[in-house]
């Protein structure tokens, strides 16, 4: 079953072949295997690479995990997800385009729109601080400002929930 993923806005076709070890990934062949040893830790070698994965964690079509310590977040779309994206239907993905989820724990430092609000696609609408670096948030899709679930100088958490958008449309 073919698979598409996305890192770091590069995409990748991925399908595995179980009963041989192999994978084609962007239409070259290498060997994989997947390995949980004895003490519970997750190894996976692609070709001569071994990785040690942890953390893992999926919400819907996104996982995050670590690869030898280092954090990633991956999209996951199965055969299923791209026919019904190809034929114009919703994935889980596109039923919250308008919501706007924390990309990483921090402080709001501003909220720049409030309930009522017209935004366009793009548009900044919160200033998130995070690792002493301030971070523009920027509207998921264009429409009204239905819903905010935090106030400048809250506290939030990586997924969670800021402001809902009504999309256009």
């Amino acid at each position: 079953m073919p698979f598409e993923s996305k890192l770091n806005d590069k995409t990748y076709t991925i399908e595995f072949d179980e009963n041989q070890g192999t994978a084609l990934i962007n239409g070259k062949e290498t060997l994989y295997s997947w390995d949980t040893d004895s003490n519970g830790r997750n190894h996976l070698r692609i070709g001569t690479k071994l990785f040690k994965v942890s953390n893992v964690s999926a919400d819907g079509t996104e996982i995050t995990l670590t690869l030898n310590g280092k954090w990633y977040t991956v999209e996951v779309k199965n055969e299923q997800e791209l026919l019904l994206e190809k034929l114009g239907f919703k994935t889980h993905n596109n039923t919250s385009a308008g919501q706007l989820k924390a990309p990483m724990p921090g402080k709001i430092l501003e909220m720049l729109v409030q309930p009522g609000d017209e935004v366009s696609l793009g548009q900044p609408v919160i200033i998130l601080e995070a690792m002493k670096m301030e971070n523009e948030l920027k509207a998921p899709t264009a429409g009204i400002v239905k819903e905010t679930f935090a106030s400048a100088g809250d506290s939030v958490e990586k997924n969670q929930p800021l402001i809902e958008i009504e999309p256009r449309g």
